[in-house]
């Protein structure tokens, strides 16, 4: 199949970069400060006065600064690097999420130094190691910015070290948090990447090269699937989407299985299956977008993907018990005269029928395929999750922060809930209400892709749910959460990254449902 002339004069005058995990932070911990470091951070509580000696009370309070949750202060000093002031609010309240947003402000107060240090605070009832972690995720979160096509000189200078300041008898649990903080981080920022790519320089096919180059080091297994295996597996969601598109399809299949990570040999205790959304590029199809910044956003639309694929390299490294199963799938939605057309009838993996009434509903249609195969593992999954910036309706109910779950397991949406607390990946549970299901309801085939004005989030979750074959199955719409819109604490302008820490943190304390089926 031919691409299209600018995706060649891309490959052709625009050189693609390269991509892949970013380049290590080096990461330090020390019991005094390092005499390299460009920039000092300490924190003041707004309710417990000041705390670091060298601050003086008097010059804060003059300064204006009161340790409000977010608030900084540099202090240059004629003898050494400068200080930072770091507002907390309230000490009592101190936990791992206001930890992480504090040193995201202190990295952003020093956005021009390239090696911060931060003193470890009395972090109370929140233990060191997690304290370590949130504090590293804030500082390198906050410090991601995508950078392959701006020229060094427009740009501040990428971070290179972090070193926290903590009691030499804390050293042991601060360093295994820095660590763990600075995997999550990386991670991240891949995803982040990958969902700030043009679409032009990541393809589907792309993505599964990526995939394969990082296989052996990540110890994950992929198996790729092209369009004439896709047809042989009968993916009709997955060929219907793409029918569109010069680009050619990807399933890309990545398994984890539990061997040596850093605390040596591991034991598998379950089974997890993940499908993600990776709609490259969404235009909407024959259901065109508006031509408004909506679509410089659908870049983005593989989002789901991004976060899963980016999770699974992360995986090897922690030690993670449960053996994990992707399924990534990717493909462009776009319109053209061999697009599909509003009133097709699709067969999905399984042989059950949909009937397109919308173009733009495109990701359930991709996913159904993957959660067929899914089911179909040998031995089953004890669950299915997925992931996918699936419906404006759930943006709109629930805003930029939070990402929607929907399930038909509590104990498995529990998991989930529990990951976006510790990690700041928030999710809000919506309702499985299968008194919509009706709205799915077809008179050509055995169902539509879309159901009514109303609740478009939850039918949207009602079609996905007719695919999982009653095994335990959560479903992660997160549309809002994908993308930010400006530089918000740890959220960088720009792709979020949003729910590969979350689905690391799922998977490493990941407990089999006791419902399951095989």
């Amino acid at each position: 199949m031919l691409t299209s002339f600018h995706s060649r004069a891309q490959a052709e005058f625009h050189p693609a970069p390269s991509i892949e995990p970013p380049e290590e932070t080096k990461l330090a911990v020390s019991s005094s400060l390092p005499a390299e470091a460009g920039c000092i951070g300490a924190f003041v509580g707004s309710d417990a006065g000041v705390k670091d000696a060298s601050f003086d009370p008097a010059l804060l309070k003059a300064s204006g600064f009161e340790g409000k949750a977010g608030q900084t202060l540099v202090i240059p000093r004629v003898e050494g690097p400068p200080l930072v002031a770091i507002g907390v609010g309230p000490l009592a309240q101190l936990d791992a999420s206001k930890l992480r947003d504090a040193a995201a402000a202190f990295a952003r107060s020093a956005g021009n130094q390239t090696h911060l240090a931060l003193r470890l605070p009395d972090t109370g009832t929140v233990p060191l190691d997690v304290a370590a972690q949130a504090l590293t995720e804030g500082v390198l979160l906050a410090r991601y910015r995508y950078r392959p096509y701006k020229r060094n000189s427009e740009q501040e200078p990428p971070l290179g070290a972090l070193t926290l300041v903590a009691d030499a008898g804390n050293a042991a649990r601060v360093e295994q948090g820095m660590a763990r903080g600075g995997v999550h981080s990386r991670a991240t920022a891949f995803a982040r990447d990958l969902a700030n790519a043009p679409a032009t320089l990541l393809t589907a096919a792309r993505m599964a090269k990526v995939a394969e180059s990082l296989a052996e080091r990540c110890g994950l297994k992929v198996e790729v699937f092209d369009g004439e295996a896709l047809a042989g597996l009968g993916c009709g969601g997955l060929l219907g989407v793409n029918a569109g598109s010069t680009e050619p399809p990807r399933m890309i299949k990545l398994t984890y299985t539990p061997g040596e990570g850093r605390q040596g040999p591991v034991t598998g205790v379950g089974r997890v299956a993940l499908v993600g959304k990776g709609i490259m590029f969404d235009s909407g199809g024959l259901g065109l977008k508006p031509n408004d910044l909506v679509h410089a956003t659908m870049k983005g639309d593989m989002s789901g993907a991004g976060a899963i694929l980016a999770a699974m390299t992360a995986l090897k490294s922690l030690g993670c018990k449960a053996e994990v199963t992707a399924y990534l799938m990717c493909t462009d939605n776009m319109p053209s005269g061999t697009a599909m057309k509003l009133g097709d009838v699709l067969t999905v993996r399984g042989g059950k029928t949909v009937e397109v009434i919308n173009t733009d509903a495109e990701g359930r249609l991709v996913m159904s395929d993957g959660l067929v195969l899914a089911t179909e593992q040998t031995p089953r999954p004890d669950a299915i999750v997925d992931i996918a910036t699936l419906t404006g309706a759930c943006q709109r109910a629930l805003g930029v922060l939070s990402a929607g779950v929907i399930g038909n397991d509590q104990s498995l949406v529990e998991q989930v809930k529990g990951a976006g607390e510790r990690t700041g990946d928030t999710v809000w549970q919506l309702p499985l209400d299968r008194r919509l299901r009706p709205e799915l309801e077809s008179e050509v085939a055995d169902m539509k892709n879309v159901g009514g004005d109303n609740a478009g989030a939850i039918t949207a979750a009602l079609f996905l749910e007719e695919f999982v074959d009653g095994l335990p199955w959560a479903h992660i719409d997160m549309a809002g959460t994908a993308r930010a819109e400006r530089d918000n604490a740890w959220r960088s302008k720009g792709a979020t990254g949003y729910g590969t820490r979350l689905l690391i943190d799922f998977l490493m304390g990941f407990k089999a449902p006791r419902q399951t089926r095989n």
